[in-house]
């Protein structure tokens, strides 16, 4: 069985923000050179997440709607964590939207239904951040 792994970089330019990744993961399964398997995509820090869904402003803006109804940002003296740092109602976002994808491969691409890419969610951000690609199979 083969393995590959690789680190991704993301540092955005807002507190908030989506990534379709699908293209980079695209490209670490061409790298790998994996025909059958499986790929692991996770996000490496708390405060950031890794999920599957349609790449449509519209959708994209309705999470962002509602992951504030959900955990609002501020006050941030609504949150027992916010003291040294004010990211609480981002670590319960990450919580809700997931830590990590996998999806087969079959025949060397991504296994994927109809509309489906991978999206790197960003809800603390403004600073460098890592997501860990690994692709197992053969």
């Amino acid at each position: 069985m083969k393995s590959y792994r690789k680190e991704l970089w993301f540092d955005t330019k807002s507190r908030r923000e989506y990534v379709n990744i699908t293209p980079v993961i695209n490209q670490c399964l061409a790298e790998s050179g994996i025909i059958e398997g499986l790929c692991l995509v996770n996000a490496m820090h708390i405060t950031s997440s890794i999920f599957i869904n349609d790449d449509e402003s519209g959708l994209h803006n309705d999470f962002e709607v509602w992951l504030e109804k959900i955990a609002p940002e501020k006050p941030h003296s609504q949150y027992r964590h916010n003291g040294f740092e004010d990211n609480a109602d981002a670590h319960l976002k990450r919580q809700v939207m997931g830590r990590e994808v996998v999806v087969a491969i079959t025949n060397g691409q991504l296994d994927f239904g109809p509309w489906e890419q991978i999206f790197y969610g960003e809800y603390d951000g403004k600073r460098r951040k890592r997501v860990l690609v690994k692709i197992i199979g053969e």
